[in-house]
């Protein structure tokens, strides 16, 4: 038997063991430590929350081991727990962001301190020690096996899903009177911002879109940096500031309303582990433009515009289109819509019980 972990944050990665939960009869164990503890970055090992995270830790680790069954840990950021289990798990790795920041490859969210590291160091341990390992895309799983080593064998990719009676296309009133173009999430670099607001001042310049407004929903990121500094000396060198709307935080049953009437959504990013924003857009039938890199071709795709994520002309470009073509605008929507349907939470339920059955078979063959 398989014990699911389900993290009680608000993250994305938190919706994800919610809405497995929601959809998996097996026994499931409801925790705070990933927002209290494991979600912690840039805080120094001498501050308060750094002694407290190191009990929560602990004790949490021991409440694990408790379970006596095969554990779920339902993202990469619990490898640190998984490295002190005796008993076997399975772990899904969203991504290797805050690894690649870790290899000094680039600073994709925010470089990290010494804690960081040696945080960070025990997830991926903790991820190569997993018996089995979901990935939620391909290229997730190319990534585990190129930088971390894993065999693919132990790779199962199980696509994330939506929620269906929440994204769908929308009748409530519009949030914005002028016509926008969307962006959803963070303002961590690895959103390529730049590329977007760069594009956005091109269309601009056009006198037929002297109304259209850029809005950006959601927070600007974690508390290691601030994010949302750079964000708006960007917007304001390019001249924009007029036109970019900031909505810091939408309840997740407003959302809906900002992605069924925006022009286009738009989501430029460098790398995503899978792109759950783009998914929520067409679901909506909002038309979506998106970067041709990571995982994003897989969501999308071809029923979006895919573009290289530095091609601020490609952007402009795409935008320009949407906005003038009715007809594109109209397959794009009605396109999405109807890829949007092959991702589901059940679906995603069905193939990790799938994997849970195949990590029972191979316990019970010895295959530990």
């Amino acid at each position: 038997m398989v014990t699911l972990v389900v993290t009680m944050g608000h993250g994305s990665m938190d919706l994800y063991s919610q809405k497995l939960a929601e959809h998996l009869n097996v026994p499931k164990v409801y925790t705070n430590i990933y927002q209290e503890s494991a979600e912690l970055f840039n805080i120094s090992w001498f501050s308060q929350q750094a002694i407290k995270s190191i009990k929560m830790d602990t004790e949490f680790v021991r409440e694990l081991s408790r379970v006596g069954d095969v554990i779920h840990l339902p993202n990469h950021h619990m490898g640190r727990y998984g490295v002190f289990l005796k008993t076997p798990y399975v772990i899904t790795v969203h991504d290797l962001i805050r690894y690649f920041d870790m290899i000094d490859s680039g600073a994709f969210i925010h470089r990290p301190n010494a804690r960081d590291r040696l945080y960070l160091s025990l997830d991926y341990k903790g991820v190569a020690k997993a018996h089995r390992i979901i990935a939620t895309s391909r290229y997730a799983k190319k990534s585990l096996v190129k930088y971390l080593g894993i065999p693919g064998s132990r790779i199962d990719v199980v696509y994330e899903g939506v929620d269906h009676s929440v994204f769908k296309p929308s009748r409530r009133s519009r949030p914005i009177d002028e016509p926008y173009i969307l962006y959803v999430g963070s303002e961590h670099p690895r959103k390529n911002l730049r590329t977007l607001f760069e594009a956005f001042k091109k269309v601009k310049e056009s006198s037929c879109f002297s109304d259209l407004k850029l809005v950006k929903v959601g927070k600007a990121g974690g508390c290691e940096a601030d994010f949302r500094k750079p964000t708006l000396e960007l917007v304001h060198r390019l001249g924009i500031e007029d036109y970019v709307v900031f909505v810091d935080y939408v309840p997740t049953d407003e959302l809906p309303a900002y992605y069924s009437h925006a022009e286009c959504f738009v989501l430029p990013s460098i790398c995503e582990g899978f792109g759950l924003t783009a998914l929520e857009a067409m679901a909506c039938g909002c038309p979506v433009i998106a970067s041709n890199k990571s995982a994003l071709p897989e969501v999308v795709g071809d029923v979006g515009i895919l573009i290289d994520p530095w091609n601020v002309n490609g952007f402009a470009e795409a935008v320009r289109r949407i906005l003038t073509d009715e007809g594109l605008r109209e397959e794009l929507s009605r396109r999405g819509v109807e890829r949007a349907k092959q991702f589901s939470w059940q679906r995603a339920a069905e193939e990790t019980l799938r994997v849970y059955r195949k990590v029972e078979q191979e316990l019970a063959e010895g295959c530990w």
